[in-house]
């Protein structure tokens, strides 16, 4: 089932159940989706790495407005945001939690040979395709120098 029919399922769903705020985030999703695959100008939809670039980058979108509404003392629309963003989080793969992410950017430096933090660009283009969806860019790039600046990992 692509992403495009698991969200048009989950609005039949939000609308029987007069879910107002679910409601809004699928909507929300299914126009970048509707968006993106008129933007290629194809007709055979859009592939499951899109699919997933669009809901981190709504994800993403979510949460940066949530904090700025919190910093601006605005919680009725930051509450709005992170409903949203629950929503959105449903339809990503698991994050990882920060062991597990550490564990998995060891064995991707150890594969690309990396030895200090030199080869940070070699480490990211690996490590942000391999683990898209599955946790933040900011985090992903923060352990990597991390990592990358203890040689003994």
């Amino acid at each position: 089932m692509t992403l495009k029919q698991r969200i048009d399922a989950g609005i039949k769903q939000a609308m029987l159940a007069k879910d107002k705020a679910r409601l809004q985030a699928l909507r929300s999703i299914k126009s970048q989706i509707m968006l993106a695959e008129t933007e290629k100008g194809g007709t055979e939809g859009i592939t499951p790495d899109t699919e997933m670039k669009l809901l981190t980058k709504a994800a993403k979108q979510r949460r940066e407005s949530a904090e700025l509404y919190a910093q601006q003392g605005r919680t009725d629309l930051e509450q709005v945001e992170l409903a949203e963003l629950t929503v959105i989080e449903d339809y990503l793969p698991k994050q990882l939690d920060e062991g597990d992410l550490r564990t998995r950017l060891v064995e991707i430096i150890q594969r690309v040979g990396a030895t200090g933090p030199s080869d940070m660009g070699k480490v990211m283009g690996v490590a942000t395709k391999e683990l898209a969806g599955q946790a933040d860019g900011r985090a992903i790039s923060q352990t990597v120098g991390e990592l990358l600046s203890n040689t003994d990992f």
